[in-house]
């Protein structure tokens, strides 16, 4: 080996003292400062501390070092006092990004039977639901059964958007 290798060697060396990240690191942490304005699905406790609820927030801010979505509930609850906007501070764990409508020929498919997480129809929250039928080209929406929601002693099916269905979390309970 010459001399200049050498010093090439303990010049990389002594760079590594310096934390840097990972191209796959820094592309994430790239990504998760992307989702700023965009609505994601989030998991929130209920103040009764009870059991989370998965509900549609806005990303207003990604911090680097905490590694923490700062997100906003924009639909106020009902029992909230003069409907104030509640804000969270989440982990990576606790968001999903919805698909973009943009990226439709990117997005997940969700095959009848898959169980999936879902804007119920006319609200802000995401329940567990069941495909009955996968999406169609022409409406690209997904005919769904959400469990909890009967109706004279059967499931009724609702459409839901492509962009408001997402994977059913690992562990997920509701």
């Amino acid at each position: 080996m010459t001399e200049g290798n050498e010093q090439k060697k303990k010049r990389m060396k002594g760079d590594s003292d310096i934390p840097r990240l990972s191209p796959s690191m820094r592309n994430q942490q790239e990504f998760f400062a992307s989702l700023k304005g965009e609505q994601v699905a989030a998991r929130v406790a209920l103040e009764d501390g009870e059991k989370d609820e998965w509900v549609i927030v806005k990303v207003t801010h990604y911090d680097k070092e905490t590694k923490e979505f700062e997100v906003l509930d924009e639909e106020p609850g009902e029992d909230e006092e003069g409907g104030a906007h509640i804000k969270y501070k989440l982990p990576w764990s606790h968001i999903i990004p919805f698909p973009k409508i943009s990226d439709l020929a990117t997005t997940q498919e969700f095959p009848p039977g898959k169980q999936v997480l879902a804007v119920y129809p006319g609200t802000t929250a995401l329940y567990k639901a069941t495909v009955v039928q996968a999406r169609k080209r022409k409406t690209d929406d997904y005919t769904l059964e959400f469990d909890d929601d009967e109706e004279d002693g059967s499931l009724p099916q609702r459409l839901v958007p492509f962009n408001q269905a997402v994977a059913l979390p690992d562990g997920h309970r509701q």
